[in-house]
């Protein structure tokens, strides 16, 4: 059985030969993994047999990016969207937001123009060898796309962005609207270009560690028509839709789920996301990935590791709508040995 008919028949909530298997090292983690041994000549996803391989197209107004200052530690840029970021130089933390490009609706009034779909915002070239490469290694292949409320926080500081939210909210809905029919007619190009998706994987983050960045009313007031109209889409090109959204989202998941969103990621553990949980109260409705607490894979405790996995693991790979991620991302304080550990639990307890 290869990735694509694994990862397709989790989602369709059956069970495939074991439970799937994809995760997110940092660069700076795998530049651990190096130092401690990981074998040159392979990547990261070869060598861990992860099942995704994901290619999208650039939804950003594309100003030119820019190097401000730099030294030992950090890089200032000036980014795609006219933002202006410092971040560390191993990129192991979320950017400092130093200057956003849209303080008022002035300023996206002067960007709108720049975000016309456009066949230069593939790379035909790079990208689309490597999809032909690996389709034909059998990986499940998404279209991948930041959308909505994240994505606007490329535009618009976050606090100003909630301001947003609750005075303005024909702005916000523009904002969705406009980068919404973006992320689809560029799915569009680029399957009429020859791209073969057999998903979409959306990222938008919506909470933090307490709950979600605003309430769920303004979020079926605004942002659930949106997540309507790209699940349509996605759902009449025959593509299971993946959602990543980190924080605690349980209020939002009965939206998710009239949305027609397949599976949520990545179910952060410390923001309190319970997988055996969210798997009894939801799991007919809806796939899960993730889970995995990303903190226990860090401790020199063999036994605590080995529980959280096996725990899980039988119990949301039941009747399959489950795949493996870790519960956000690998940090650098994981060590090569740890992970490995860690993928070896998951092949045991994961099979079917």
């Amino acid at each position: 059985m290869d990735s694509r008919e694994r990862v397709r028949l989790a989602l369709a909530h059956r069970e495939p030969d074991r439970v799937p298997i994809q995760d997110s090292p940092w660069g700076s983690t795998v530049d651990r993994w190096i130092r401690e041994g990981f074998p040159s000549g392979i990547s990261v996803a070869d060598y861990f047999g992860y099942e995704f391989a994901g290619f999208g197209a650039d939804t950003s107004p594309q100003l030119p990016v820019e190097v401000i200052r730099e030294d030992r530690e950090y890089i200032v840029e000036r980014d795609s969207y006219g933002g202006i970021r410092r971040n560390h130089r191993d990129r192991s933390t979320t950017p400092e937001v130093i200057e956003a490009p849209c303080k008022s609706r002035g300023d996206w009034e002067e960007l709108k123009p720049r975000l016309e779909p456009s066949d230069r915002r593939v790379d035909w070239v790079s990208s689309f060898n490597s999809y032909h490469y690996e389709r034909s290694r059998g990986k499940f292949i998404t279209y991948n796309a930041a959308v909505g409320y994240d994505k606007l926080q490329s535009y618009v500081a976050s606090i100003r962005l909630m301001l947003a939210v609750m005075r303005e909210p024909d702005w916000v809905m523009e904002m969705y609207e406009k980068d919404t029919r973006l992320a689809i007619e560029m799915c569009e190009r680029m399957i009429k270009g020859g791209f073969k998706f057999d998903g979409a994987f959306l990222y938008c983050d919506l909470g933090y560690r307490n709950g979600t960045f605003f309430s769920p009313r303004k979020f079926e007031e605004q942002l659930h028509p949106y997540f309507k109209q790209l699940c349509s889409y996605f759902r009449s090109r025959d593509m299971p839709v993946l959602l990543h959204s980190c924080g605690n989202v349980k209020a939002l998941i009965p939206y998710f789920i009239e949305e027609g969103i397949d599976c949520l990621q990545p179910l952060e553990v410390k923001a309190g996301m319970d997988l055996i949980q969210l798997k009894e109260e939801y799991g007919g409705k809806m796939s899960f990935m993730g889970g995995i607490d990303v903190r226990l894979m860090a401790q020199d405790n063999a036994q605590l590791l080995e529980n959280e996995i096996k725990t899980k693991m039988q119990v949301a790979k039941a009747g399959g709508g489950y795949i493996y991620h870790s519960d956000h991302s690998v940090p650098k304080d994981v060590s090569f040995d740890q992970y490995k550990r860690v993928i070896e639990l998951v092949m045991k307890y994961g099979k079917y």
